[in-house]
C-alpha cells in the first residue's frame, strides 16, 4: 500500500508541476509520439545506462537534445532526473503514462543508487583514531642486535 500511495503522490506532483508550468510559465510541451522517434531498445538502454545513452545518442546520433549548463550539471549529478525532465518536455502530451513511468524509474534509480553508495561507505575503511579520542598508547620497543 505504501508503494501505491507513493506512485499516486508522484503522479499528482508531476501533473501539478507540469500544469502550472504549462499554464503560467508558458512552457511549450512537445507533440511528438515517443515511438515515432525511438524504439524499445533506446527505452531500455536509457533506463539502465542513462549517461552512456545520453552521450552516444546526443553526440553521435543527434536524437537527444544536448548542451547547456543545466544539462551538463544534470548529466553529471543525476542523469535519470535529466532524462525524465527531457521526456516530460518532449512527450507529455502524447505519452503521459510513459513519462510517469520514466519519473518512477528515475526517482527509484537515483535513490537506490545513493542508498547503495552510502551503505558501502559505511562499511568501508575506518580511521584508526576514532576509538581513542586523544589518549596516548604507550608501547615499549626493543632493538634487535
Amino acid at each position: 500500500m505504501k508503494t501505491l500511495f507513493k506512485i499516486i503522490i508522484i503522479f499528482l506532483c508531476i501533473t501539478g508541476a507540469t500544469t502550472l508550468l504549462y499554464n503560467y510559465a508558458g512552457l511549450e510541451l512537445g507533440n511528438v509520439d515517443y515511438f515515432s522517434k525511438h524504439g524499445w531498445f533506446f527505452l531500455i538502454s536509457i533506463a539502465l545506462f542513462p549517461r552512456l545513452t545520453l552521450l552516444v545518442s546526443g553526440l553521435l546520433v543527434g536524437s537527444v537534445e544536448i548542451g547547456g549548463l543545466f544539462w551538463w550539471i544534470g548529466f553529471f549529478i543525476a542523469p535519470r532526473i535529466l532524462v525524465s525532465i527531457l521526456a516530460t518536455a518532449a512527450y507529455w502530451n502524447t505519452n503521459p503514462v510513459l513519462v510517469i513511468l520514466g519519473w518512477l524509474v528515475a526517482l527509484s534509480g537515483e535513490s537506490s543508487e545513493k542508498f547503495v553508495i552510502t551503505n558501502r561507505m559505511r562499511g568501508g575503511p575506518q580511521r584508526y583514531d576514532q576509538g581513542f579520542a586523544g589518549t596516548t598508547i604507550d608501547a615499549e620497543y626493543k632493538v634487535k642486535d
